[in-house]
């Protein structure tokens, strides 16, 4: 008698998942073997193995159609098949998968496609083809950065890599199913949730957009490590094996976590927000602020778009996309509904950003919990879980949540649309310093989705101080560059220019490569300039209606109130940066004997 772990999985999780299980199972049972089978579908993980079955175990068969990890499986020998194989030819599959008990190299089946570039193990030396998806929450910024980063780091270390961008135009650079057959390892950078199911039976490395931006070499080599350490059967060495794993653990909390749930939902309301927001200006630059009551009339329309449409619908989005985030698909209908319901019974976004953690938590909960005949499995997925979940939803967004969070909120909007002049400077020092504290990290998000949120209650005036906030980093910074040269080392001044552009666009991270150099002088500098920008911003009571376009969105007729106390505000903003980079930052470099060329001084 051997005993046998297995994993089967669908991209539905239902039909073949459970077809696959229940062949293996009977069939192994009569054989005379022991198996325990862990199914893997739309609605999570169900018998889930643990780590001590796996290590009393002797041999792994991953019957699955889309990918899987394998890293709790690093020392035992695999068997790779599909669901419809298994199924079909179910006793083959399983005596295949114990000749793999007696051998010292896993077996691996593949598709005749997959056949040239799996008959060798993976290896770290040169020449490997690689491909990836870079994703940030905005899709801009630093979903391009991750992607040039590891180019680079790619090329410096011999390798060839295409890096597909997922980004808020959609997706650029598209990986083919060609490429992805002959790539030799994956590198997912993101910090939003990606699809995989492209890259099954391929090795897969997951980081964050920070980690490849900042150390690209670094990420491919430990992808490269990771797929030869499971393509080896873990014989590199236990204390290899668990950093891999310690590593991996880190990055999965952090990208499962709460913070990372808000940002997906945030990533797709994003467009409709700009979409809206647009809509909203142009209505204004064509009707006047009462183009709303002139019906029949372009305006008109172009309000009942933007303002009665988009701006009405994008809580009901982050909801849905917060629960998909949480509890993938079963998640999306449950979310838009508490959304909708947030935003019909006066919560707003608020309320929605509740009502999407609570229809992701509780879908995940009941899909983890309900259990059903296999041959009623298929209707958790599409009628079940989405039921009792928007129901319980909706009941406790009515009676329990909407009233307290709408209440909230009014208190909130009150406040903010009655703030006197000081207030008002005080918000705006806060949110100014909170967009340069991490220059798109969690903080600057925070303050971002907080002025983003605001929007759907018609409060416009934190939306205006957050975008001015985020443009005067890199611009004070470019500034300094340019004005203050012997500050900077030559990389930083070649990065004057791309700065520039990055900052009147309003992308904050083009200020990350000067403040990774020196922390401690850069960042209190950013902090003080766009904090000023944002309190001038609120002070003058500056409004703008679109979250996003630095520069260009101020084009749009309407989008923004009194355009030059606002750019006074950015440029204000700008020179308080660079003030701040002369004041705290010291010279770096030191003319030689030939004035023509610079040396750099080491400084403490």
């Amino acid at each position: 008698m051997t005993r046998i772990v297995a994993v089967t999985a669908c991209p539905t999780g239902v039909a073949h998942t459970i077809m696959a299980a229940e062949a293996l199972r009977k069939t192994a049972e009569t054989m005379g073997h022991e198996i325990m089978i862990e199914t893997q579908g739309a609605d999570g993980a169900k018998n889930v193995l643990s780590d001590q079955v796996i290590a009393q175990a002797e041999v792994v068969i991953l019957a699955t159609d889309i990918q899987v990890d394998r890293t709790r499986f690093s020392h035992k020998p695999v068997y790779e098949t599909s669901t419809s194989k298994a199924i079909r030819n179910t006793q083959n599959v399983i005596n295949a998968a114990l000749e793999l008990v007696h051998t010292t190299t896993p077996v691996i089946e593949t598709s005749s496609e997959q056949t040239a570039s799996s008959q060798s193990p993976l290896s770290t030396e040169a020449g490997k083809q690689l491909v990836g998806i870079t994703s940030c929450p905005t899709g801009i910024a630093h979903t391009f950065m991750a992607a040039e980063s590891l180019q680079k780091a790619a090329k410096a270390l011999g390798h060839s890599i295409k890096v597909e961008t997922q980004g808020s135009v959609g997706s650029q650079n598209a990986l083919t199913a060609e490429e992805i057959a002959q790539a030799d390892v994956v590198i997912i950078a993101a910090d939003t949730k990606v699809d995989t199911t492209p890259f099954a039976g391929k090795p897969i490395y997951t980081t964050s957009t920070k980690q490849a931006m900042q150390h690209g070499q670094d990420v491919i080599k430990a992808a490269l490590a990771q797929s030869e350490s499971q393509a080896a059967g873990g014989s590199q060495g236990s204390s290899y094996v668990e950093a891999v794993k310690q590593s991996k653990a880190e990055r999965s909390q952090s990208r499962t976590g709460p913070y990372k749930h808000l940002m997906t939902g945030v990533s797709y309301m994003l467009p409709i927000v700009v979409a809206g927001g647009l809509s909203i200006a142009l209505a204004f630059a064509f009707g006047g602020i009462y183009a709303g009551d002139q019906e029949g009339t372009l305006a008109a329309a172009l309000m009942q778009i933007g303002g009665g449409t988009a701006f009405g619908l994008f809580v009901a989005v982050l909801s849905a996309f917060i629960a998909y985030s949480i509890a993938d698909r079963p998640g999306i209908a449950p979310g838009l509904i508490g959304g909708m319901l947030a935003q019909n019974l006066g919560a707003g976004f608020l309320g929605g950003i509740v009502a999407g953690f609570l229809a992701g938590y509780l879908t995940k909960f009941l899909a983890e919990n309900i259990r059903l005949p296999v041959n009623l499995e298929g209707l958790k997925p599409v009628l079940i879980l989405p039921f009792l979940s928007s129901i319980t939803v909706g009941l406790l967004m009515i009676y329990v949540i909407a009233p307290p969070v709408g209440a909230i909120l009014n208190t909130l909007t009150t406040w903010l649309n009655g703030m006197q002049s000081t207030n008002a400077v005080v918000l705006g020092l806060i949110l100014g310093a909170m967009m340069a504290f991490d220059m798109g990290g969690p903080v600057n998000k925070a303050a971002y989705t907080f002025s983003v949120g605001l929007l759907a209650s018609e409060i416009y005036t934190p939306m205006a101080a957050v975008m001015a906030a985020g443009m005067t980093p890199p611009l004070g910074l470019a500034l300094a560059a340019f004005l203050f040269r012997n500050r900077f080392g030559g990389e930083e001044r070649e990065a004057r220019g791309p700065a520039l552009v990055l900052g009147i666009s309003f992308i904050t991270e083009g200020a990350i490569p000067f403040a990774a150099k020196d922390p401690l002088r850069v960042i209190p500098s950013l902090m003080l300039g766009s904090a000023t920008a944002a309190a001038l911003s609120m002070l003058w009571r500056v409004e703008l209606l679109v979250p996003h376009g630095g520069i260009f969105a101020l084009l749009i007729p309407g989008a923004v109130t009194q355009l030059f106390l606002y750019l006074l505000a950015i440029v204000a903003g700008t020179v308080v940066t660079t003030a701040a980079i002369f004041i705290l930052k010291r010279p770096n470099v030191q003319k030689s004997v030939d004035s023509s060329t610079e040396q750099p001084l080491v400084t403490a």
